[in-house]
């Protein structure tokens, strides 16, 4: 791809990565905010531990989500170690994301229900820009992509020894010609 496309296409592939990951982020935490609701209404479970319960809820669920549909082409490799690392940052986002419950709960005294919904769902959003980070970089890595025809058409670096190559001067390039003193022909090579 040349210069010129390669900027917008990976913007392109980058904001349709957002959009798939909002997509199932916003189902996870709908099913977040549920689990929460029901969990303290009819277990009767204390605001962080029911949050506790309904945040690990909606990992499994964003898990399928991530795996079968935001990052369904990136690589699976080892399904052991993309689990252990979901699992393992999900809990640090678990952590960011009941952290801001509890300082408003207990730190505050700010635990009615629209409030509880409330520190819930900003907790949710600042953790969410961890998981996004986090997933992407360590969990779902970019499987290595096949070049494409207008890639395979563009010229790779330059051997040193070959003509036009740069010579220690800065000058010569792959797309500008070094001088023509550097230049050789065949007809050159059997003189």
């Amino acid at each position: 791809m040349s210069g010129r496309h390669a900027l917008p296409s990976r913007l392109g592939h980058f904001y349709r990565e957002i959009a798939k990951f909002g997509v199932v982020g916003l189902a996870g935490v709908v099913v977040n905010l549920l689990a929460f609701n029901a969990i303290q209404r009819y277990w009767g479970l204390q605001t962080v531990r029911a949050s506790v319960l309904a945040t690990f809820i909606s990992i499994i669920c964003n898990y399928v989500g991530f795996r079968f549909f935001t990052y369904r082409d990136r690589d699976g490799g080892s399904r052991a170690r993309e689990l252990a690392l979901f699992f393992g940052f999900s809990l640090v986002g678990l952590v960011i994301e009941n952290s801001v419950l509890y300082a408003a709960t207990y730190g505050l005294g700010w635990d009615g229900r629209l409030q509880s919904n409330v520190f819930k769902f900003v907790g949710v959003g600042v953790a969410t820009a961890f998981r996004f980070w986090s997933y992407r970089t360590w969990v779902f890595k970019v499987l290595d992509e096949a070049p494409d025809e207008e890639a395979a058409t563009e010229p790779g670096p330059r051997p040193s020894w070959a003509p036009g190559a740069d010579d220690g001067g800065g000058t010569a390039s792959w797309f500008q010609p070094a001088a023509p003193h550097d230049e050789f022909t065949v007809a050159d090579q059997h003189r």
